[in-house]
């Protein structure tokens, strides 16, 4: 019993860390680039306007996508490491 808490206790921590570091990554492409950094990113040209308005506008949306794709590959693998994936 003991040995089946504790692998389920490494999963959720791996589960939480990938949770987290999208989490973190979320934040810095939302916040950061497109919000906080504008104005340093401004004078970065790309796709006819500046790097940071590309952040706000299409950056932003594309890179939550990735994550959403990212995330679910990871939760796959660990699914696997752990014994409790779905095939």
């Amino acid at each position: 019993m003991s040995g089946h808490s504790y692998d389920a206790e490494k999963y959720w921590k791996a589960n939480l860390r990938l949770i987290f570091g999208s989490l973190i990554v979320w934040a810095l492409v939302s916040y950061g680039f497109a919000i906080l950094l504008r104005p340093m990113l401004s004078g970065i040209p790309i796709g006819g306007t500046d790097l940071g308005f590309w952040f706000a506008q299409q950056g932003s949306i594309l890179t939550f996508i990735g994550l959403i794709f990212h995330y679910a590959w990871r939760m796959n693998k660990i699914d696997e490491q752990f014994g409790v994936s779905e095939e």
